[in-house]
């Protein structure tokens, strides 16, 4: 063989290895890549044209897909848009998924492994390939009339609820306002899908936005309940104490600044007054003291124990495949003078509805927290239950006895202070109200409520936060407009 021959099959034998090489990259390597890229029309197609399963509440689906009579064979559809937009998020067009659409996608769409026998089942019978069901945790009553609690608050609203079941961490209710439709994100047609997704993202109440587990604020008075939580943990003081009291506060000279905290004009006594005064008034001056008393380092380990500083929730995502839970914030260095302020809910605490939700849940729960879940079940397309969401502890934020005091001391505080708004006839209700100042002089303060009931076996644990609504600045108040909202949501469970 003459060199010009060899050289030439050479080449054609490094070409010949090349372009297996690169077949074998692409199909076995990259497959994968190319089968979650979203621009991938194939991808899309084949996505749109698989019958999705459903994201049930009880046994009725909030997400299902329909017959399609366009050049998809399935539509994803959601029959009630905005009471269950914050839960279901939404199927779009290119591979743009959120909530438990997202968390949940390789069982709806059928890929997952625990609907192996479902796979095979429709591959020997020659059928399309169904997705498995997603059943949550939502109790339908809970969640109506916490959309309802939002919705009747005056002017563009917004704010969010969220109820859980103590003693599992069941999510039993997640409302957000605004919300927004997720059928018009749902649609086949790709310009349709962006020109209602650039609606909706520019929209400045950012209705997208999930504010139970998204958005954290100071909490406020509400807060008071994990300063009591770490007062009572020294085991200097129970429900029965006096604690510190006065109208004014003057927290501890720092760095050449100071400052005075009062108790707008709350009765709070002077000098040491019954710890059941301080919370049924919500007096400041009391838990910047015992803030002050107990020290940063033990208020930081009471907010961790509670779930401050953590994650915990991931049974919604973004279009990222991240959680959405923003994680609620305790500062983890301060000195006296912004430990006195942590004690009363401001400085550089940051709280969702949900950690405050679990802040009551915890101590309805004798004091155990339990992690919060979304997904109670996984089901074949035949509805045989393939999995099912264990309840798991989080962890033990304070004694039993501990949190005996402060259902007392909660329970005065609905029954005879600033938290009777919540009141429920014949009912034992535990609550707190909270109004933190937003550090904004254009921003109004914001309004929360936490609640539990009945206190001594607690079925539901509440939290309210109202961001904004057309309430006068001097009416601000979370027992006012938080109140009945948690009322009506905890009657909706004890009732059914």
């Amino acid at each position: 063989m003459n060199k010009p021959i060899r050289i030439i099959s050479i080449l054609c034998l490094v070409m010949f290895v090349a372009l297996l090489g690169n077949a074998t990259y692409l199909q076995y390597w990259k497959a994968g890549d190319f089968r979650d890229d979203g621009t991938n029309r194939r991808v899309v197609d084949a996505d749109f044209s698989r019958e999705r399963g459903a994201i049930l509440v009880g046994r009725e689906p909030i997400a299902e897909s329909v017959p399609s009579d366009d050049r998809y064979e399935f539509q994803r559809t959601y029959p009630k848009p905005f009471l269950y937009a914050p839960l279901t998020g939404y199927f779009g067009y290119g591979g743009a998924i959120t909530g438990v659409e997202r968390s949940q996608n390789s069982v709806l769409s059928g890929d997952d492994d625990r609907l192996f026998v479902t796979r095979m089942v429709d591959l020997l019978s020659n059928e399309g390939a169904q997705g498995g069901d997603v059943a949550l945790t939502i109790n339908p009553r809970a969640q109506r009339a916490a959309m309802d609690g939002l919705e009747a608050l005056p002017g563009d609203v917004q704010g969010a609820v969220v109820a859980i079941e103590p003693s599992t961490g069941k999510i039993l209710a997640m409302a957000s306002a605004p919300t927004y439709d997720p059928n018009k994100l749902a649609v086949h047609d790709q310009g349709e899908w962006q020109r209602n997704a650039e609606q909706l993202e520019g929209n400045e109440s950012q209705p997208l936005l999930n504010r139970a587990v998204q958005t954290t604020l100071p909490p406020g008075s509400t807060f008071k309940i994990v300063t009591a939580a770490a007062a009572l943990s020294t085991g200097k003081y129970s429900a029965d104490s006096q604690v510190p009291g006065g109208a004014t506060y003057q927290l501890p000279l720092t760095s050449g600044e100071s400052g005075e905290i009062d108790n707008e004009g709350r009765d709070c006594g002077s000098g040491r007054i019954p710890f059941a005064q301080a919370m049924e008034n919500s007096c400041n001056t009391t838990f910047a003291a015992l803030a002050n008393e107990v020290g940063p380092e033990a208020m930081l380990e009471q907010a961790e124990a509670f779930g401050f500083n953590q994650e915990y929730f991931d049974d919604l995502q973004g279009t990222n495949g991240k959680s959405l839970q923003a994680v609620s914030r305790f500062p983890e260095e301060m000195d006296e003078a912004q430990t006195g302020q942590t004690g009363i809910g401001q400085f550089e605490v940051r709280a969702t509805p949900l950690q405050m939700a679990m802040v009551s849940a915890g101590i309805a729960n004798h004091g155990t927290v339990m992690k919060p879940y979304l997904v109670d079940e996984i089901q074949s397309a035949d509805s045989d239950v393939v999995d099912r969401t264990e309840p798991t502890e989080l962890s033990q934020a304070v004694s039993p006895e501990v949190a005996a005091g402060l259902t007392d001391l909660l329970v005065s505080t609905v029954s005879n202070g600033t938290a009777s708004p919540a009141a429920i006839p014949g009912i034992d209700v535990a609550g707190k109200t909270g109004t933190a100042q937003s550090g904004q002089d254009d921003v109004p303060p914001y309004a929360w409520f936490t609640s539990f009931a009945p206190a001594d076996n607690a079925k539901v644990a509440v939290a309210v936060v109202i961001q904004k609504a057309d309430i006068p600045r001097s009416e601000i108040a979370g027992g006012t407009y938080g109140g009945p909202i948690a009322k009506a949501v905890m009657e909706a469970v004890i009732n059914q």
